[in-house]
């Protein structure tokens, strides 16, 4: 069965916003899992016929993915498990579970999200105790462009060019933008450069962002309007759009960071979680999951056709140097710390400089 024609994968076209109050992130988020969760359960919000339900709630991007893993789930189970589902920029999502939101899986597209739930007691400090480390699914930093690549962008150096216009999303709403921006770090550093190199790259990476929407989908909807020369996003959302008929590139370039996106079940969680989590780490879920662009994290996954790939014989291909959080960061309670600290971060600061210099 091709997953990829099931429905609907295009996003809905969202307003590019350059920065937007973290309290009104919280509260957008909040409501967005309202609407998406109320039309899943019954008038008085109970699960339909008394099934179990399951809420589950995710970063932005996986909301296409999921659809059919959903799908193939309730096919596959005989307890009538209904669901319920709310998405949103990942650091939106985490602070509204951490603020109330019902959630019995919260996938996400970083650690440090996750570990503000354990903080808040809802996760156990154990979660990374499984056989893949508590990711769920994986992709690389990659370079979206214009048909044809009019800017010939092939590398991070090409991003700071001048006159070169970038699209990541906000670092204080996404986890897609923490990748890009330490993938740009990463890069001046592995280069041979000291951390004053890896500034100044930064710095410059960011003199030419034009946009940072709040989320890595409003960042692809944002770039398919038209906006900017080039879009840095997972590799899974680069394929995504491309399958979707969008007029799309991708570059992987030679040296990346690779993403690893986990996911938790809750210590309140209902009965049926624990389940639902464990296919998501099955061949054939892994299997969908790369019908959609992601890097499968378990062995022995079968690869189906995957539209939208540069080349279809070898849809991931290993890029020449990958770094890697824990072993070129010490982290992700260092990195974030160090880098995106809200008052003294790397690039919180250098994000205030080019703010105050547009």
């Amino acid at each position: 069965m091709n997953l990829t024609r099931t429905y609907d994968r295009r996003p809905p076209a969202r307003p590019v916003t350059a920065t937007l109050r973290r309290s009104a992130l919280g509260a957008l988020a909040v409501l967005g899992a309202i609407g998406t969760l109320a039309g899943c359960s019954g008038a008085d919000g109970s699960p339909a016929d008394g099934a179990e339900r399951l809420s589950i709630v995710g970063y932005s991007v996986l909301e296409s993915a999921n659809k059919p893993i959903l799908e193939e789930f309730q096919g596959a189970d005989e307890t009538g498990i209904q669901f319920r589902t709310s998405y949103g920029a990942s650091g939106d999502q985490s602070r509204a579970v951490e603020g109330g939101l019902e959630a019995d899986i919260v996938h996400l597209s970083l650690e440090p999200d996750i570990a503000r739930l354990v903080d808040a007691g809802l996760v156990a400090d154990d979660w990374k105790d499984t056989s893949t480390k508590g990711i769920v699914t994986s992709s690389v930093v990659s370079f979206v462009v214009r048909k044809g690549n009019p800017e010939n962008i092939q590398g991070w150096d090409d991003l700071v060019r001048p006159g070169v216009e970038i699209i990541t999303p906000n670092p204080a709403s996404s986890g897609s933008a923490k990748w890009n921006i330490l993938g740009a770090w990463g890069h001046a550093i592995q280069a041979g450069g000291d951390e004053a190199d890896a500034t100044a790259f930064v710095a410059k990476f960011l003199a030419n962002t034009i946009a940072l929407p709040g989320s890595g989908r409003e960042a692809t909807t944002a770039f398919a309007e038209g906006n900017g020369d080039v879009l840095i996003s997972y590799e899974n959302e680069a394929i995504l759009a491309r399958a979707n008929g969008e007029p799309f590139d991708y570059v992987v370039p030679d040296d990346t960071l690779l993403i690893e996106n986990p996911a938790v079940v809750t210590k309140d969680a209902a009965p049926g979680a624990q389940d639902f989590y464990d296919f998501l780490l099955s061949t054939q879920a892994q299997a969908d999951y790369a019908t959609f662009g992601f890097r499968p994290v378990v062995d022995g996954v079968e690869l189906p056709e995957i539209d939208g790939v540069n080349d279809p014989s070898n849809p991931f291909p290993a890029p020449a140097k990958l770094l890697t959080i824990d072993d070129d960061f010490g982290g992700w309670a260092q990195a974030n710390s160090k880098f995106f600290d809200e008052n003294d971060g790397i690039i919180t600061r250098l994000q205030a400089e080019a703010g105050a210099a547009q």
